[in-house]
């Protein structure tokens, strides 16, 4: 407290603000504010969605942050992430020798999936580089257990094969290989040139293969040609024999039959000129024998062919084959024969108006059945 005698004293003086005071105080509120929006974007941790995180503390490891916003330790921690897709690692080019000495290039790729981020974190430094490291020395092995010609065919062995050995490592990483492809094994150039003179040769034995099976199978083809022209050849021919048989069949029997008739009708002729003979005397009474009916009889049969048989087949029923009708222009002997028995029963009929003349004109003709009359008339005769 003051005492009351100093109190007159006392005088109250007003200090004006600095200008300087102003500024260091909104200097110091700008820090503030900017140490805190630090502080609260260090808290803050935002993992997208594909992505796990692995939170360390002070170097500690902590926890998993799952994918969106997750709150951490600022200034301390430590967030590292991990790629939870199918990711592709390219196997660099590696040298390798066959089991059977063969000197190759391969290259690969593979492809791997972090199924635990922590172990992945955790159990191996750069899980990528591991598994890469990985799968080049074990291409190499692969290739060295394998021959040549295995190694550019089995392609889908050499893939399995790589594939199961990185199985048992990577599950320890948290790190799964989904597959393992070769893309392309080469070998060496004095191998390439020999494989290029055998597939050359192969080509050329097919091609050799090839032409002589077209040269066989032309030969055939030619072989079967002239087989089917010698057997048409053969087929005309003995068709021409067989019309030519016919021919010569038809023509032996209608000579046969024309030389019989005509021997017939000649006997017939004289007996006719006999009959004339006896028609033109003066005798009213003829005794006729019976030989000389029969005799017209069998001119008449003579004529009509009815009594010619060929091997038990009467003639006018031979029909001729399809060949011989357009041969000759007819289709049955029975064309031919009709024409002679038409001119046989003309000159049966002949035969016949004569006899009637001689019958009417200048008396009885009997057989044997008059022989009892005729003997009258004889006797009447000589009286």
């Amino acid at each position: 407290m003051y005492a009351p005698e100093l109190i007159p004293f006392i005088t109250v003086r007003s200090v004006p603000l600095q200008l300087e005071d102003v500024s260091g105080v909104a200097l110091a509120g700008g820090l503030v504010l900017m140490l805190a929006i630090v502080t609260v974007w260090q808290m803050v941790e935002i993992v997208d969605a594909y992505d796990r995180g692995a939170l360390t503390v002070f170097g500690e490891y902590r926890k998993l942050l799952e994918p969106g916003l997750n709150i951490v330790p600022p200034f301390v921690s430590r967030v590292y992430s991990f790629d939870m897709r199918t990711q592709t690692l390219d196997v660099p080019t590696q040298e390798a020798i066959t089991r059977d000495n063969s000197p190759v290039t391969a290259d690969a790729v593979v492809y791997i999936r972090v199924m635990d981020a922590k172990r992945a974190f955790l159990e191996v430094d750069d899980y990528k580089r591991a598994v890469s490291n990985l799968a080049q020395t074990t291409l190499r092995a692969v290739l060295g257990d394998m021959e040549l010609d295995d190694t550019l065919s089995r392609r889908e062995r050499i893939n399995e094969r790589i594939r199961t050995e990185l199985d048992e490592p990577t599950d320890e990483w948290g790190i799964r290989v989904e597959s393992v492809e070769v893309r392309e094994v080469t070998p060496s150039r004095e191998v390439q040139g020999a494989m290029e003179q055998q597939t050359s040769a192969e080509r050329k034995r097919r091609a050799m293969i090839l032409e002589a099976q077209g040269e066989r199978r032309s030969a055939v083809e030619k072989a079967e040609g002239d087989k089917q022209s010698q057997i048409i050849r053969a087929q005309g021919e003995k068709q021409s024999q067989i019309l030519e048989a016919q021919g010569d069949s038809i023509s032996t029997v209608l000579r046969a039959r024309s030389a019989e008739s005509m021997g017939e009708r000649a006997v017939i002729d004289k007996g006719m000129d006999t009959l004339t003979e006896i028609g033109q005397s003066d005798s009213t009474t003829f005794v006729l024998p019976q030989e000389l009916t029969s005799m017209v009889g069998r001119y008449g049969k003579h004529l009509t062919g009815s009594d010619v048989e060929s091997d038990g087949t009467e003639l006018d029923s031979l029909e001729f084959d399809e060949e011989t009708r357009e041969l000759i222009g007819l289709d049955d002997i029975a064309e031919i024969i009709g024409e002679i028995d038409e001119q046989a029963e003309m000159d049966v009929e002949a035969m016949e108006q004569q006899a009637r003349a001689i019958k009417e004109g200048k008396g009885s003709v009997g057989g044997p059945n008059a022989e009892p009359e005729t003997a009258g008339a004889d006797s009447d005769t000589d009286d």
